[in-house]
């Protein structure tokens, strides 16, 4: 089985102009978040025909998580192999699943599917495609018969209308502008194209036209998150508020925890939840580490962390992407800066002290700063272009630091420069309640929300309780379009 890695805005990837999709909504499993349009809105007379598209940012993988769907009969949803499924549902038959599995939870994916039981061709009845292209390979393939209805879609007065799940099959992540629109044959280059200078599928502005029984969500309104801006009626929020709703978007991916960087030790004890914004060590008397799903190699950059369980074993800092798959220092036992590990500098909470690895050995500085209590806002700016890292608590810059002092390096901690960096975090957890807590918040969500006192970067970008200090940025694409 072959991964897919073509999504908007990875690390190395950044799409500036244009369109701006400004919203996304966050849901999870854990709390059981998804929307619903409710049955008695009439029903489409034409159940031949329809159009599906949404944005996806994946954040947790495995067991089946639905994106869309209609009674669950007519759905399209991960399965619990993260294989794509697409049913059509009538008595003629109609589903797909893809052989190709997705398990990037870096970037955003542009799904898109269509269904038109009218053609002559079996198999153009059904299709899938994956940021504007087409997929071909497939575990299952069944066409529905010609001229056959769907009972899965389009049946308002039988069936809802379901986003993000329902039941045992919630969604994990951000979704980003999504039509079903029914009675219709559309393409994907109706909802997206292909950037002339990148290559990379992008969104565009949808001009064409909606029925009274579409559906088109566009999360711009925190306060009403299932508005149906294609006129029909709105979808009911089931454990959604407007703390769910992100600036990270297809137009704007910012930085998460990464969890396709985690290894087996880093799966097995330890969690990363809430749209990627929130970290929670398991395991008794373990280190486990984690960083951030975008790294960088120029440019200042921000970030802010929140520890908030009981145990305040924590450590706040940077780690070398390159030295990521070392097997050293990022499994079980390894915290960020430990001797003989790999590449990073760790701020330790409990007592303040600098722990660092670079390429040229280990060293720490004991009273580099203070101590962090639980609740405080801890944050972290690095400095690519100097070589200088600063840490911040509730906004005072420890050890004196200036983030601002440019080559000077004020109160800074110097770092190897031949490296890529990522933000970095560890826990350490005692086990039986005692398990290590962190939110973070890399400008385009945070647990609990964006803060409601806020700041931006100087360019607008990220929502922060602090403002980072000036020339610093949020770790999104747009800014890396720019800085990185």
């Amino acid at each position: 089985m072959a991964d897919i890695n073509l999504g908007v805005g990875g690390a190395n990837s950044a799409v500036a102009g244009g369109y701006d999709i400004e919203n996304s909504v966050k849901t999870e499993a854990d709390n059981s978040e998804w929307m619903q349009r409710a049955t008695g809105g009439g029903n489409d007379s034409n159940l031949k025909q329809h159009s599906i598209s949404a944005w996806v940012k994946r954040t947790e993988l495995g067991g089946t998580q639905m994106i869309l769907s209609m009674a669950n009969i007519g759905r399209v949803r991960f399965d619990s192999s993260n294989k794509l499924q697409y049913q059509f549902k009538s008595s003629g038959g109609g589903a797909l699943t893809t052989t190709r599995v997705f398990r990037d939870t870096s970037a955003w994916l542009h799904i898109f599917v269509v269904a038109d039981s009218t053609l002559s061709t079996a198999n153009d009845r059904l299709k899938i495609y994956v940021n504007g292209v087409r997929e071909t390979v497939f575990d299952y393939n069944v066409a529905p018969t010609q001229n056959s209805d769907s009972n899965g879609w389009g049946l308002y007065n039988s069936y809802n209308l379901n986003f993000a799940g329902k039941s045992d099959d919630f969604y994990n992540g951000y979704i980003a502008e999504t039509f079903f629109i029914g009675e219709q044959s559309l393409l994907p280059t109706d909802f997206g194209e292909f950037d002339d200078d990148s290559g990379i599928w992008k969104p565009k502005e949808y001009t064409g036209t909606f029925g009274s029984n579409d559906t088109y969500l566009d999360f711009a309104d925190a306060s009403n998150l299932g508005n149906n801006a294609a006129g029909g009626a709105d979808l009911s929020l089931n454990n959604i508020t407007s703390a769910d709703q992100a600036v990270d978007s297809p137009t704007n991916n910012f930085a998460i925890l990464s969890q396709s960087m985690q290894g087996y030790y880093e799966d097995l004890w330890s969690v990363i939840s809430d749209g990627g914004t929130k970290f929670r060590c398991t395991e008794f008397d373990a280190w486990i580490t984690t960083v951030s799903s975008i790294g960088v190699t120029k440019g200042k950059w921000y970030a802010e962390f929140q520890p908030t369980g009981a145990r305040p074993n924590n450590m706040y800092g940077i780690a070398s992407m390159e030295q990521l798959d070392n097997n050293s220092g990022y499994i079980y036992g390894g915290h960020l800066g430990e001797a003989n590990e790999s590449w990073g500098i760790g701020y330790y909470q409990t007592n303040g002290r600098l722990y660092k690895v670079q390429n040229s050995g280990s060293s720490n500085i004991l009273n580099f700063g203070s101590s962090i209590s639980q609740n405080q806002k801890v944050g972290v700016a690095i400095d690519m272009d100097n070589h200088n890292l600063y840490i911040a608590i509730n906004n005072t810059w420890q050890n004196s630091g200036d983030p601002t002092s440019g080559a000077t390096g004020t109160g800074a901690i110097s770092f190897d420069a031949t490296e890529t960096v990522a933000f970095g975090l560890s826990g350490y957890s005692l086990g039986s309640g005692n398990d290590t807590i962190v939110s973070v918040n890399f400008g385009g969500y945070r647990t609990g929300g964006l803060p409601s006192i806020n700041s931006t970067d100087a360019n607008g970008y990220g929502v922060f309780r602090y403002a980072p200090p000036s020339g610093y940025y949020a770790l999104c694409t747009k800014n890396l379009a720019e800085y990185g």
